[in-house]
């Protein structure tokens, strides 16, 4: 009788943690989903200040610079999206981004440059040159923690992120299953 009660109680518990712990999983994937979002969109309204602020770090061609200053923010906002949804692949894109720009931030401390880091576009609040450099870079490391936590937590969690071929095929499903003179 004693045994069984121990086990409920035990049960209860670890069913308590795993709860918390998806809880987690999800909020942190949200918060770091919306961070891109917002990151990209910004940087999107206004291409033509991205692409000054990136030709300021030297380290893409001039000829690339506007190319980069579209491309680069819609990355984000894409793999934004497909982290707040937990699409397949997007965790990865997030975590690629991330590593991309602590090693931009990182060389910019590193030569001394006295530029804006670009963040969050022209109007961020770190644009206080080089200080805001050290500044971005705690604050993606701590992303990265993040980006790490989710891991784990699909791996605790034995989450399977969604597949998008998945997702188009069921509904391509739901289309056809309709009839169109209904």
């Amino acid at each position: 009788m004693r045994v069984e009660a121990v086990l409920k109680t035990l049960m209860r518990t670890v069913k308590k943690r795993h709860r918390m712990i998806g809880w987690m999983y999800k909020l942190t994937r949200w918060i770091l989903a919306g961070v891109f979002i917002y990151a990209g969109c910004i940087k999107l309204l206004e291409p033509k200040t991205f692409a000054v602020l990136i030709g300021a770090y030297g380290v893409v061609p001039e000829g690339m610079l506007m190319s980069v200053a579209i491309v680069l923010p819609a990355l984000e906002v894409v793999a934004g999206i497909g982290l707040l949804f937990d699409i397949g692949h997007s965790l990865e894109a997030v975590t690629a981004l991330l590593v991309l720009f602590i090693a931009i931030l990182g060389y910019g401390i590193w030569m001394g440059l006295d530029v804006d880091c670009g963040c969050f576009g022209p109007a961020s609040p770190e644009a206080h040159a080089f200080h805001g450099l050290r500044r971005s870079l705690y604050r993606d490391l701590v992303m990265l923690a993040g980006i790490a936590f989710i891991y784990g937590g699909r791996r605790y969690l034995a989450i399977k992120p969604a597949r998008i071929r998945l997702i188009i095929e069921k509904l391509g499903k739901k289309r056809r299953t309709g009839d169109a003179y209904e």
